[in-house]
């Protein structure tokens, strides 16, 4: 590795350090501070821990236009079901494969942490640039709360340069709008059988992933599998539910549900062959795609009561026909280009808590009329099935600009650099810039990073020569704007 790559990763590494899980950014907010502080930066934050630098101009750039530089601090944290690690204390574990850097058995969360070190490698470095405004914010992740706060006008700058994006070469100029719908069930609860014996179901061993990104690439969702082998239980046993649980954020496909069960005894035989034929039945689904799906029925300590029979029923009936996946593909791909999702859904996550059955799901589109039918759909749904329900943390879509100054410049700049033409493209995921650019009228953006492959599951890794190239894109872009 070249020294400036190695310095990049060397200020990574102590961003990983922090625990910086979604909503909990309190130590990687003030380790920015000071981190500033500590070089006599101007520094300031918010009421929710944004935290916002500025960076005066190197001699000789004092008028060109202010850029502005933005990430988010905080990371989705997602770790294998055999990892002791803890997000709340401890650091990420780097590890080294070649030109890859993954994390040991957890998410990298290079997914946004690299933003925070490319930017404080800018502000370190003796590089020419106009002024710079740093942008950190806080709790992308789970809905954009953090930039969703900013106050109009809050920034002085209209250039925009957002560190987000997974795909070195590819400049993104638009992307989905987003909303969570919550729908919980109270429950309400009998006795057990005597001859009724308690287990553990688990179906799972998926790769999980980005709900944005990787929704389009026929990845099994746990939730869905686990609720479809628990309704043909339903059908071939006297199945009795005492909890569900199932995937661990709004925006990454679950990898693994459970359900703790009652069947009696004798019935134990029928289920475990039930299982193995529905395991059958996912794998062959998913030939190709998923290469660990997998399941378990394991004796649990005895409980003494289940959700009462037709109850359990209605939530199975209402699970099974939960939107999951793509609703619609874009229609202005033609014929021989790649596919990209318009409207999705992911059936994100199953609790059991509080005395309800729990689920939140994460609906995505790059139209907002879409966005929000789909949403009406699943809120329908809850109300037929007697459930409550609640739609929350919505945002705008980022109308892609394809006479955007600052697109054209970036085009040329990296043609020049790497003799070939960068893609452009629109993602279904979910970026800071649709909130952006809605409280700053006017404001040019573009999305951009280094190569990161399965963000948000613990096969989360960022391709190393990627990282240099994206610093010498900047660090050229800088004195060309």
């Amino acid at each position: 590795m070249d020294n400036i790559t190695i310095n990049i990763l060397n200020i990574f590494e102590q961003i990983s350090q922090i625990p910086r899980q979604s909503k909990h950014e309190e130590a990687i907010s003030a380790w920015l501070v000071n981190w500033a502080k500590e070089r006599n930066i101007d520094v300031k934050t918010d009421e929710v821990m944004n935290v916002f630098m500025r960076i005066p101009a190197t001699a000789g750039y004092e008028s060109r236009p202010i850029v502005v530089l933005q990430g988010h601090m905080d990371m989705v944290c997602e770790k294998t079901v055999d990892s002791v690690h803890d997000f709340q204390k401890d650091p990420i574990e780097f590890v080294y494969d070649g030109d890859w850097l993954k994390a040991n058995k957890t998410t990298l969360g290079a997914d946004n942490g690299i933003a925070l070190a490319y930017a404080l490698a800018i502000v370190e470095s003796d590089i020419a640039h106009p002024e710079l405004e740093l942008l950190f914010t806080v709790d992308e992740e789970t809905g954009l709360t953090g930039v969703a706060a900013l106050k109009p006008n809050s920034l002085k700058g209209k250039i925009l340069l957002n560190i987000d994006s997974e795909d070195e070469g590819v400049f993104t100029i638009g992307c989905c709008g987003g909303v969570d719908t919550k729908v919980w069930f109270p429950l309400s609860y009998e006795p057990l059988m005597a001859d009724d014996e308690t287990y553990i179901l688990t179906v799972g061993g998926c790769m999980g992933g980005h709900s944005g990104g990787d929704i389009i690439k026929h990845r099994a969702n746990a939730n869905k599998l686990l609720i479809r082998t628990l309704w043909t239980f339903h059908q071939s046993t006297s199945l009795r539910i005492i909890s569900l649980t199932g995937g661990t954020a709004h925006n990454a496909i679950p990898r693994d549900a459970t359900a703790k069960i009652a069947i009696p005894h004798d019935k134990m035989q029928s289920a475990t062959n039930i299982l193995n034929d529905m395991i059958a039945v996912f794998q062959n689904e998913y030939k190709g795609f998923e290469q660990t799906i997998n399941g378990s029925l394991k004796l649990s300590t005895p409980e003494k009561q289940a959700i009462t029979p037709a109850l359990a029923e209605r939530i199975l009936r209402f699970m099974l026909v939960f939107p999951n996946g793509i609703e619609e593909l874009d229609p202005s791909v033609h014929s021989g280009g790649s596919l990209l999702a318009e409207t999705s859904n992911n059936f994100a996550v199953i609790r059991t808590e509080n005395n309800a059955v729990r689920i939140l799901s994460s609906q995505r589109s790059q139209v907002m009329s879409a966005r929000d039918m789909l949403t009406q759909k699943i809120e329908m749904l809850a109300h037929l099935a007697g459930a409550e329900y609640h739609s929350e943390n919505g945002y705008s879509s980022w109308q892609p600009n394809w006479n955007s100054k600052l697109l054209t410049t970036s085009k040329a700049v990296y043609e020049t650099l790497f003799s070939k033409s960068p893609e452009v493209n629109i993602i279904h995921g979910g970026l800071e810039c649709g909130v952006i650019g809605a409280k700053h009228e006017g404001m040019d953006m573009i999305s951009l990073g280094p190569t990161i492959e399965n963000p948000h599951s613990p096969d989360e890794c960022m391709y190393i020569p990627s990282i240099r190239k994206v610093w010498d894109f900047l660090v050229e872009l800088l004195k060309t704007l």
